[in-house]
C-alpha cells in the first residue's frame, strides 16, 4: 500500500537528469519552435544542415531568435574544444564548468581575450557611452529627469535608497530599461561629446560593435574585431621584444626599407637582435631567461582564469536579467531582489557616521587580521570541500556556453540537431543596417544620423607630377618590387617544400606510419566544403583511410562508428554496414573525453597561410570512451565542430571544461 501512495506521488511529465541542462532539454513548453515540434522519435529529422540557413523563417528554438541561436553556436565552436566527463553534477546544477586545473596555451589565452571582448568589452564601451550621452545635455528632456531626481535625492539625503530603487526596477521589469536607457548602435556615439560620431569603419554595418563594420551574420564584426585587437597587442609586444624603432637605429637608414618587419619574426627574435649588436644570445648565457618565463606564464595562466571568471560572472548577470527559455525568466531575478531590496532598506536607515565606521573597522581587519581569516579559511576547507562554491547566488544561471549546450541539448531531445551557422568566404556589402533612425534619441536630427550612417565617400588621392615625386615614387616601385620578388621566391620555395613533404607524408603513410597517417587530406583548396556535413553523416578519415563517421540513433544504446563505404541514407545502422568496413565503433554514453586537434602545428598553420594562400588545414577530433583503448582520432574533419556539438549534447555525461 505504501509502495502504491509512493507512485502515485509521482509525477512522469518532470524529466530527470544530472543538471538543470539535462532536465530543461526535456520539459515540454507551451511554445516550440522548429526543432521542438519535430517529436522525440528514434530517427533524425534533417532542419536543413546543407541548405542555405536564411531560408528558415521559423525560429528552432522558441524564444530565441535564430541569428542569436547561430551566434551562440558560432562563439561555442570557437571557445569549447576540450571537454571530460565527470561522475557528479557541479554545485551550480550546470555542467560545462571550466577545470580548476585549466591548462594554459596561448590558444587558449586569445580564445579567453577574444571573448572577453565580445562578452564584456563591447557592453562596457556601450555603457561609458551611454553616460557620455546622458551628460552631454544633448537628450535635454531625458538628461534633466535625471538631474531632478538627483537633486531631490540628495535635498532629501536619499540617494543610496533611489539608487538601489531604480536598480530593482531594472532587475524586476525589464521595459523600464529600454525607457530609462533607450539604446543606440555603439559605433555612432561619440564617446567625448556624446554626440553622434561618423563609425570608424567609415558605414554603420552593424550595431553592436565599436567599429561599425558590415558584417553578414550577427555578431560577426564584434568577433572580428577582437580576433584583430589580440592580433595587434601581439604583434606590439613582439615588436617590443625585438626592439623595433630602436633608437639607436639613424631614421631613414637605407637597408631598413628592404629588411623584412622584425613585428611579423616570432622564433628567437630577441636573441638575433642581441646577437646583431655583439652581445651574447641569453638563451645560453642568461639564467634568468627560464625563471622569468615561468614566472610570465604563471601570471598569464592566472589573469587568464581571472578574465574567465570575470566574463562568465558578467554573462550570468546578462542571462539572469534577460533569460532564454526554457531557463526560467523570473527565480534568477528575484535572487537579486533578495539582495537589492534588504541593501535598499538598510541604506535608508543606517547613517553616513556608521558606514564610515563599519568600512574603517573592515578595511582593518583585512589588513591585520591575516592570521584569523587564513585559520579560519583552513578551517573552512577541511571540513567544508569546496565551500565558497555554495556562496554563489547564480545557481541554474548558466553562461553563454551553458546556454548552447542546453540548446543543442534540446534539438537532440527531439532527434532534430541544430543547423550549424551559416558561413561565408564573401565580403560583407558596405551598405548601412537597416535601423529605424527616426526612432533614435541622440539629440540630432535624422538626417544627421543618416549621414553619419551612409558609406563615406572616398575621393582618389591627387598625384603631383612633379620631377621629385616621380623620382620618388622610381625608387619606391623599384624597392617594392625587389623584395615582393625575393619574398615571392621564398614564398614558392616554401610551398615546394610543404608539398614535397606531403607526398612523403602520403609514402610513410602507405608503409604504416601512424604520425603520417593523421597527416594526410589535412590541407584543402579554400571554399571547397565536405560533401557530407551531418546530421548523421561526417565525411572523415581515420588513421589515413577516407570514409565516414555515422550516428547510428536506431541502435540501443546509440553508436558511433567509421566506416570505409558511404552507406545510402535510408541504411545507416551499424550492423547493416559490409562486413570489414566499420574500423571502429563506440556508444555514445561511453565518451568520455572529446578534444578538437588541429591538423597541423601552429607552427605549420603559420607556414601554410603564408606560403600556400590557396589552401587551408582541415582539423581533426579525438573520441576517448570509458577504457583507455577506446581511443579515436579523426582527422581531414571539414565538419569537425558539428559532430562535436552532436557527441556533446547527446548522451546524459556531465562535462567540463579544460
Amino acid at each position: 500500500m505504501e509502495k502504491e501512495e509512493n507512485d502515485s506521488t509521482k509525477n512522469p511529465t518532470i524529466p530527470e537528469g544530472p543538471t538543470d541542462s539535462h532536465v530543461l532539454s526535456k520539459i515540454e513548453l507551451d511554445e516550440k519552435g522548429l526543432s521542438q515540434k519535430a517529436g522525440d522519435t528514434a530517427e533524425t529529422t534533417d532542419l536543413g544542415w546543407n541548405k542555405p540557413l536564411e531560408h528558415i523563417e521559423e525560429p528552432l528554438i522558441a524564444g530565441i531568435p535564430n541569428e542569436d541561436l547561430w551566434m551562440l553556436i558560432r562563439r561555442f565552436d570557437k571557445h569549447v574544444y576540450n571537454v571530460k566527463a565527470v561522475p557528479d553534477a557541479p554545485p551550480q546544477n550546470l555542467d560545462l564548468t571550466r577545470t580548476d586545473d585549466d591548462e594554459f596555451t596561448p590558444d587558449k589565452l586569445r580564445a579567453t581575450l577574444e571573448r572577453f571582448y565580445t562578452s564584456v568589452f563591447v557592453a562596457l564601451a556601450s555603457f561609458v557611452k551611454h553616460i557620455a550621452r546622458l551628460r552631454s545635455w544633448k537628450e535635454t528632456r531625458r538628461t534633466a529627469v535625471f538631474c531632478s531626481v538627483y537633486c531631490l535625492a540628495w535635498l532629501l539625503d536619499i540617494i543610496a535608497p533611489i539608487f538601489f530603487a531604480v536598480l530593482i526596477a531594472l532587475v524586476m521589469y525589464p521595459p523600464c530599461r529600454a525607457i530609462l536607457f533607450p539604446p543606440a548602435p555603439i559605433a555612432l556615439v561619440d564617446k567625448d561629446t556624446g554626440g553622434v560620431q561618423k563609425p570608424k569603419a567609415g558605414v554603420l554595418g552593424s550595431e553592436d560593435s565599436i567599429t561599425g563594420a558590415p558584417e553578414r551574420f550577427k555578431g560577426e564584426a564584434a568577433e572580428q574585431e577582437a580576433s584583430n585587437l589580440v592580433a595587434s597587442v601581439a604583434s606590439v609586444a613582439v615588436g617590443s621584444a625585438v626592439g623595433k624603432h630602436d633608437q639607436d637605429v639613424a631614421e631613414g637608414a637605407p637597408s631598413e626599407e628592404n629588411i623584412p618587419d622584425a613585428m611579423d619574426v616570432v622564433a628567437n627574435a630577441a636573441d638575433a637582435k642581441s646577437a646583431s649588436i655583439g652581445k651574447v644570445p641569453s638563451e645560453s648565457h642568461d639564467k634568468t631567461r627560464q625563471p622569468m618565463k615561468e614566472s610570465v606564464m604563471e601570471v598569464a595562466s592566472m589573469g587568464m582564469q581571472l578574465i574567465s571568471d570575470m566574463t562568465d560572472t558578467f554573462e550570468k548577470l546578462a542571462n539572469a536579467l534577460s533569460a532564454t527559455p526554457p531557463f526560467h525568466p523570473w527565480v534568477p531575478r528575484l535572487r537579486l531582489l533578495s539582495v537589492l531590496l534588504p541593501v535598499c532598506l538598510a541604506s535608508n536607515s543606517v547613517t553616513s557616521y556608521a558606514l564610515t565606521k563599519g568600512v574603517g573597522f573592515f578595511a582593518g581587519f583585512a589588513f591585520f587580521g591575516d592570521p584569523v581569516i587564513m585559520r579560519g579559511l583552513t578551517f573552512l576547507t577541511q571540513n567544508y570541500p569546496g565551500w565558497h562554491k555554495l556562496l554563489h547566488f547564480e545557481k541554474g544561471v548558466p553562461t553563454n556556453a551553458q546556454l548552447t549546450l542546453t540548446l543543442l541539448r534540446i534539438g537532440e531531445a527531439n532527434a532534430a540537431p541544430l543547423p550549424p551557422p551559416s558561413t561565408s568566404l564573401e565580403k560583407p556589402p558596405s551598405r548601412p543596417a537597416s535601423i529605424n533612425y527616426e526612432e533614435l534619441e541622440l539629440g540630432a536630427s535624422t538626417k544627421e544620423i543618416e549621414e553619419a550612417a551612409s558609406a563615406e565617400k572616398r575621393n582618389a588621392p591627387e598625384h603631383t607630377n612633379t620631377p621629385e615625386h616621380t623620382s620618388t615614387a622610381a625608387n619606391t616601385s623599384h624597392r617594392s618590387t625587389l623584395v615582393s620578388g625575393i619574398v615571392t621566391f621564398f614564398r614558392g620555395s616554401t610551398a615546394t617544400g610543404v608539398e614535397g613533404k606531403r607526398g612523403v607524408d602520403r609514402m610513410r603513410a602507405t608503409i604504416g606510419s601512424r604520425h603520417a597517417k593523421n597527416k594526410v587530406g589535412v590541407l584543402r583548396s579554400k571554399g571547397k566544403t565536405t560533401s557530407t556535413i551531418g546530421p548523421v553523416k561526417f565525411d572523415a578519415r581515420y588513421k589515413g583511410k577516407r570514409g565516414v563517421a555515422i550516428i547510428d540513433s536506431m541502435s540501443e544504446p546509440p553508436v558511433l562508428y567509421f566506416t570505409t563505404e558511404s552507406p545510402q541514407d535510408d541504411d545507416l545502422q551499424m550492423q547493416n554496414q559490409k562486413k570489414g568496413s566499420v574500423l571502429f565503433h563506440i556508444p555514445i554514453t561511453d565518451i568520455q573525453h572529446l578534444k578538437k586537434l588541429g591538423g597541423l602545428g601552429w607552427k605549420g598553420k603559420l607556414v601554410v597561410g603564408w606560403a600556400m594562400g590557396s589552401k587551408e588545414v582541415v582539423d581533426g577530433l579525438r573520441i576517448v570512451g570509458k577504457d583507455p583503448t577506446q581511443s579515436f582520432q579523426l582527422t581531414a574533419m571539414g565538419a569537425r565542430n558539428q559532430l562535436f556539438n552532436r557527441l556533446i549534447a547527446m548522451d546524459g555525461q556531465v562535462w567540463v571544461s579544460y
